[in-house]
């Protein structure tokens, strides 16, 4: 039905958002679910400046008025950005009908066997036509694997072995390092080289070695001069030492009675 209103411009229904649910201030979060979470979105905007994008975390997606919103861990969707004013009832969760279009990416981070990640939300994923969906489970609550990619092929998901996201051009892979104070094993975004998309603090990290690299790089140079400078005075010092033998001998030469300068 989603899709039909999209498209059919002629009969464009949109839904009175004073009677959706936007947010419902429950706490259901916990402390590595956020910090990972915080991870995901923070780097893209940091370092995911090929397009336009708008991603989240525990945003409501809503598919039409008529069914309830789902709200996944994160979600991306491209050629998209926020509404200007987002504090009004239609613009404070992804509304289907106000943006066109399904996000291309949505993550689940599993942390009970009661989110029903493999089956319910999968099937509703599916329904959107989300391009992939990415189910991240650290504490393998759902099986063997840590990490699930399924790929939107037609009208389903097929599990697939690439961690690469060719439609969004991007990928996901484990990184173990520290973030927000915390060391530990994160799900991160990367190009295809495996370079990490960074956070701000990463990139910030990064200007300041490379500002430190610069420092002493011109701290060289200054003491490689000053080398240079103190072997030129050196060589000078030598030649005056040289011609000052020079003049003593000439004048115990002429001394003898012997002229110098015919010898």
């Amino acid at each position: 039905m989603v899709e039909q209103l999209i498209i059919n411009n002629d009969n464009f229904y949109v839904p009175d958002a004073n009677q959706l649910i936007t947010e419902d201030d429950t706490p259901v979060d916990n402390f590595a679910s956020a910090k990972q979470q915080r991870l995901l979105v923070s780097s893209l905007y940091t370092s995911f400046q090929n397009q336009p994008f708008l991603a989240e975390a525990n945003v409501g997606i809503y598919q039409s008025d008529k069914q309830p919103p789902i709200v996944p861990d994160i979600f991306l969707s491209l050629d998209v950005q926020t509404p200007e004013n987002w504090w009004e009832k239609q613009n404070r969760c992804y509304m289907v009908w106000q943006f066109g279009k399904f996000p291309e990416v949505v993550l689940e981070i599993v942390s009970n066997k009661e989110g029903e990640e493999l089956g319910k939300k999968l099937r509703t994923y599916e329904q959107m036509r989300v391009s992939y969906y990415i189910v991240y489970d650290p504490i393998q609550q759902l099986g063997e694997k840590t990490l699930r990619v399924y790929e939107l092929r037609g009208r389903r998901y097929f599990e697939t072995s690439e961690n690469w996201l060719e439609q969004v051009s991007l990928g996901v892979t484990f990184w173990q390092g520290e973030f927000e104070g915390r060391q530990d094993n994160w799900l991160r975004w990367c190009y295809p080289d495996g370079n990490l998309l960074l956070t701000g603090d990463e990139l910030a990290q990064q200007e300041r070695q490379r500002t430190e690299q610069e420092r002493q790089r011109a701290e060289q140079e200054r003491q490689r001069a000053e080398q240079e400078r103190q072997r030129a005075e050196q060589e000078r010092q030598r030649a005056e030492q040289a011609e000052a033998r020079a003049q003593l001998l000439a004048e115990r030469l002429r001394a003898m009675g012997i002229d110098p300068d015919a010898l």
